[in-house]
């Protein structure tokens, strides 16, 4: 039990590093990208490039961790993250940071694949499931913190490489503390399931309804993100409130997981998911109208409740609808599905809220969940009780 425990400590270490890489890069390449002054459509565009690694990749990454386990789709993750960033350090251009940006996004796609079906195996009963993907969830969020900060004071100290020597070396950091987590041969797969592709898995009806209430969940939170700013202009916001509105969002949802942590036995999927949905439709209709930066403080932190509380659901559902022998497949198919629809939401939203109003992007999305209730309550059922 305790070599156990110390197993998902170091999991969950490793995620940290891994992410940090990606958050360092992003805030950087978003940095110099503005002072080399290609303006705000560039930094759109280097930024879509993140998520275009892991549609070539994700499926890769989960049929490698379903063949090898946790190790080699991590070392391949850490190669591919150190050999972008040392791309800029070697010749900083345009196009090696935009290499960088599609290896660092293509990196962590494989690493969080692998990581994640590692850290569900390592369960032992149904309730085990969230609180482990709740705490696996901590690791992103906390990166995403910690990252943007010390990206700043590196590159107003000692300039734009001293950042990416940071990405080239957390992804090291990062292997190094993987050693900890043992070596598992996964067990032999059932006749066949290698040769299937990962598409086949589709074939699941559980697993199809999880997919899409994810994607759906998953584009109320690009919504957010994108409209937050351009509210918060219109109605004259300084940048600091905007950014506390932002925080606002990224703390509750980083405190809803520690509940799930505490109280993920007595908590029922099926019933928390549609919960959420339910509670982030209804922010999200009223957005518009919330008075002043403390009203959209406090319609963010409840959006950030609600989609903050999903992760660790929906993992925990998808380990139960699929196969063990492919959960991995399962996951990388979750990857490509989010990835594909991030590349090309933010053009989306912004095309659709010139045409129409700032907030219409989010009165879209709140349709969207509705519509999402109906393959939600058919999930009810699908995860066994402890």
């Amino acid at each position: 039990m305790h070599s156990r425990r110390t197993a998902i400590r170091w999991v969950i270490l490793t995620i940290i590093f891994v992410h940090a890489c990606m958050a360092v890069t992003r805030i950087t390449a978003s940095l110099w990208v503005l002072r080399a002054g290609y303006g705000e459509s560039a930094v759109g565009m280097m930024l879509s490039l993140f998520a275009v690694g892991p549609i070539f990749l994700s499926l890769w990454a989960g049929h490698l961790a379903d063949r090898f386990g946790l190790h080699r789709p991590l070392g391949i993750a850490v190669l591919l993250a150190t050999a972008g960033a040392l791309a800029v350090l070697v010749h900083e251009q345009v196009w090696t940071l935009a290499i960088s940006c599609l290896c660092s996004g293509g990196a962590i796609s494989m690493a969080i694949v692998a990581i994640q079906r590692e850290a569900g195996q390592m369960a032992t009963e149904p309730a085990e499931l969230k609180q482990i993907f709740s705490w696996l969830a901590l690791g992103p969020a906390l990166s995403n913190a910690l990252a943007p900060v010390v990206t700043g004071f590196l590159i107003d100290g000692w300039g734009v490489k001293a950042a990416f020597l940071l990405a080239a070396l957390l992804p090291p950091v990062a292997w190094l503390v993987a050693l900890g987590v043992p070596r598992v041969t996964p067990a032999p797969p059932s006749p066949g399931s290698r040769e299937r592709a990962a598409w086949d898995l589709l074939k699941l009806p559980m697993l199809r309804r999880i997919l899409l209430v994810n994607l759906a969940l998953s584009a109320c939170w690009d919504a957010h993100i994108f409209v937050v700013p351009v509210v918060g202009y219109a109605r004259g916001l300084s940048a600091s409130s905007i950014g506390l509105v932002l925080g606002s969002f990224a703390t509750a949802a980083t405190l809803i997981r520690l509940v799930i942590v505490r109280y993920g036995d007595r908590i029922d999927e099926v019933r928390a998911l549609r919960g959420a949905m339910l509670l982030a439709a209804g922010v999200l209709l009223a957005y518009a109208w919330l008075p002043g930066t403390v009203g959209l403080m406090l319609g963010s932190g409840l959006l950030g409740m609600a989609l903050g509380s999903v992760q660790p659901m929906v993992l925990s559902m998808m380990h139960h609808a699929t196969p063990p022998d492919r959960q991995g497949q399962a996951l990388g198919l979750r990857m490509l599905v989010i990835n594909s629809a991030t590349v090309s939401m933010p053009t989306g939203f912004g095309l659709l809220a010139a045409a129409t109003v700032p907030a219409m992007p989010l009165w879209l999305m709140a349709v969207a969940l509705s519509a999402a209730q109906w393959p939600a309550r058919k999930l009810q059922g699908a995860v066994p009780r402890a």
